[in-house]
């Protein structure tokens, strides 16, 4: 078991976020002898210690898991058991504030233990928070056929052969539609407007889909379902006349867009126009040098577990090489 390291001395590398790319990080700085700080996070309205797989009840598409994949929980906590195995100290708190002495460039990560700690190298694996419409029937039925990543959940069982809601109107949501197609028998598309915010390519190749039906000027006011089967149904609302009609489904998908957990750091990193930090060409350095980025809050395209673990490796190198040359 791991153990907290005295706060009052030097660490050389910190780890904030334990999704799968933390953790990755946490194993290979470990097994580099470097004894990471990973503060996992605490349970809140937004975060989830561990990252968006814990919301996840199977996980079909990370390789080495057949016979029907893994939960979201077993895997972070398979990923956690490895790296304290290794010597990753865990600190089971919710980073408040990082800021750096301008003149030991030491980094002073303050935590909700009301305690700071002093590291040479920060590796930021925050993740992104998905966005919902905010409904309070979204969130009885997450993971019971709510979702927003078909990448991820649409080829589970539940889905195959049954009707599919998509929800948004940007890219985003004509790739998740165009995916579904796959094991959907239709997928609706609610937009509230009359056009979509998609390229036109994507948005084409949506509307011309056999399987795609575009419910225009329209909303959803309630996800349906029953705890046993989960999601059955969406009411939606026309905004134009307000008339409401009761749409058959096995499962709605929440296409507008990720949130990047990343205001924590603006003060010393850059960031795109969306707020995911930006890293130098295929590297994990930010703009600040000992700093890193891996995982969602840095990747806008692939968002997957596995593409997450990629570069959570990358940024333990990254960070190893870089403490190495300021030695």
């Amino acid at each position: 078991m791991s153990s907290e390291k005295n706060n009052s001395t030097v660490s050389s590398v910190a780890v904030i976020g334990s999704g799968p790319a933390g953790w990755t990080a946490s194993l290979y700085l470990a097994r580099a002898g470097l004894e990471p700080l990973m503060f996992e996070g605490e349970l809140d309205g937004k975060m989830i210690p561990g990252g968006q797989l814990m919301t996840t009840t199977e996980v079909e598409n990370y390789p080495g898991f057949p016979n029907g994949g893994i939960s979201g929980w077993d895997m972070m906590e398979k990923f956690k058991q490895q790296a304290i195995e290794f010597g990753t100290i865990v600190l089971p708190y919710k980073v408040t504030n990082v800021t750096q002495n301008p003149d030991s460039k030491l980094f002073e990560i303050s935590a909700s233990n009301d305690q700071i700690y002093l590291v040479k190298s920060v590796i930021i694996s925050t993740g992104a928070t998905a966005k919902y419409l905010g409904l309070e029937s979204e969130q009885t039925y997450l993971n019971k056929g709510v979702s927003a990543c078909a990448t991820c959940d649409g080829a589970l069982p539940r889905f195959r052969n049954k009707p599919i809601v998509v929800v948004g109107g940007g890219d985003t949501a004509m790739e998740e539609a165009l995916f579904l197609t796959k094991f959907a028998s239709k997928v609706y598309i609610i937009h509230r407007r009359d056009k979509f915010r998609a390229s036109p390519i994507m948005a084409k190749r949506a509307l011309e889909h056999e399987k795609i039906e575009v419910i225009w000027h329209t909303v959803v006011d309630q996800v349906l379902g029953d705890q046993e089967s989960g999601v059955t149904g969406t009411t939606i609302r026309n905004i134009n006349n307000n008339q409401v009609k009761t749409l058959e489904c096995s499962g709605f998908f929440a296409a507008i867009g990720h949130q990047p957990n990343s205001e924590l750091f603006l003060k010393f990193v850059q960031v795109d126009e969306n707020g995911y930090i930006i890293t130098h060409g295929k590297t994990t350095h930010t703009n600040s040098p000992g700093v890193f980025a891996c995982g969602d809050v840095q990747d806008k395209i692939y968002r997957q577990a596995v593409t997450a673990a990629g570069s959570g490796c990358s940024a333990a190198i990254d960070c190893t090489r870089w403490l190495e040359s300021i030695e």
